[in-house]
């Protein structure tokens, strides 16, 4: 079973204010992202919470997720991937991992880097645009062990450096993996970017 993992714990304190919850569409930025996860062909998805907890909870309750909260999302992105890895069930084959402030990443997107996953056996698919990589990024879960006890200085890249030969780059065709939403500039371009969203 491969399971989604998306990130949105953090404080978003280059914005200033709750990024996740800011209107994207006719949606939230966290609303959209979901969305286009649980339409895609991950089998389920978990969503890990930490700052604004209980607003964000509130806006997502209704979507198929599994909601865990990260006690420690002050410590930052890493404490999120190992509070959600630990939290997965043992049957998991695979982990997705997707910042809840991407939502330029399509669903087609995400099919296309399961179906590597899924056709080449590699322990970790990651997404490239134009030979750049982003996110989300698949974790075989034969790495769980590794990913709890990786540093915050390295943080998930460490996976990757540690095990080259077991890394599939896949090229996409939209530069949405690479751009995430920081601050209010960010925030304006996704906003001027946002076309039709192919699911």
């Amino acid at each position: 079973m491969i399971w989604a993992l998306i990130l949105a714990a953090g404080e978003s304190k280059r914005m200033g204010k709750p990024k996740l919850l800011l209107p994207f569409g006719e949606k939230t930025i966290i609303e959209t992202v979901i969305d286009l996860v649980v339409k895609s062909k991950v089998e389920k998805t978990m969503v890990v919470l930490g700052s604004d907890r209980k607003k964000i909870e509130k806006k997502i309750r209704d979507y198929p997720v599994k909601i865990v909260v990260n006690p420690h999302y002050a410590k930052g992105m890493l404490s999120s991937i190992q509070e959600g890895f630990q939290a997965l069930p043992q049957d998991t084959q695979a982990v997705l991992v997707v910042l809840g402030d991407q939502p330029a990443v399509s669903s087609d997107v995400i099919n296309q880097i399961i179906y590597a996953f899924k056709k080449t056996r590699k322990g970790i698919v990651v997404p490239a645009y134009k030979g750049n990589r982003g996110h989300p990024v698949i974790i075989d879960m034969k790495y769980r062990h590794e990913v709890e006890k990786l540093s915050p200085e390295v943080g998930l890249r460490g996976i990757v450096y540690n095990h080259p030969e077991d890394v599939l780059e896949v090229e996409v065709v939209t530069p949405g993996i690479l751009r995430d939403i920081d601050n209010a500039e960010d925030y304006r371009r996704e906003l001027k970017n946002k076309g039709p969203i192919s699911n």
